[in-house]
């Protein structure tokens, strides 16, 4: 795997990716805010087909929109981040879709869960966003479009936008081909 905006602090240790994210870092086009933010922290691979990517997320967000999750990344202007946003001192289960322009989804959640576990499919020109938090009842999220047939990166992402950092743990980690 390959990091894009390698945060400073970070360790890999068997089935686990442990990262302290850095403030004032984000994925974001231009929509509502007229501003364009590329500076994310994002563990990726490449993946040339079809696939289903999964993780489980263990974050100790505590700044507005503190985020962390899966991204399937084209490039700056097409990509899919999805995964715990923290808003209104309330985790979110959150989705961004960027194609030049990036749209916000958000279902709030009240009990604010210690782990999110995420499921991402890419089949053929769509998306599918399911979320867990017990890894065995998923919900779907979001349904999204998605250029089919090239090449992407998929991994992991994180990011401060507006606080100073926080911890989160990535586990299991895997991407199954579908094609």
């Amino acid at each position: 795997m390959i990091w894009y905006n390698k945060p400073e602090i970070w360790s890999e240790d068997n089935n686990s990716v442990y990262v302290r994210v850095e403030g004032y870092t984000d994925f974001w086009r231009v929509t509502h805010y007229d501003f364009v933010r590329d500076n994310g922290h994002f563990f990726y691979q490449g993946q040339a087909s079809d696939f289903v990517a999964s993780v489980k997320v263990t974050g100790q967000y505590k700044d507005l929109y503190d985020q962390a999750g899966l991204m399937l990344r084209l490039d700056e202007r097409n990509w899919i981040k999805a995964g715990i946003e923290y808003v209104d001192e309330r985790q979110h289960i959150s989705a961004v879709v960027t194609r030049d322009f990036s749209d916000w989804a958000v279902c709030p959640q009240s009990h604010n869960p210690s782990s999110v576990y995420l499921r991402l499919t890419r089949r053929h020109d769509s998306v599918r966003i399911d979320y867990s938090f017990d890894d065995f009842t998923y919900q779907m999220l979001r349904l999204a479009y998605f250029p089919p047939y090239v090449a992407v990166q998929i991994g992991l992402m994180a990011a401060a936008p507006d606080g100073g950092g926080f911890d989160v743990t990535f586990e299991r980690f895997a991407v199954l081909d579908i094609s």
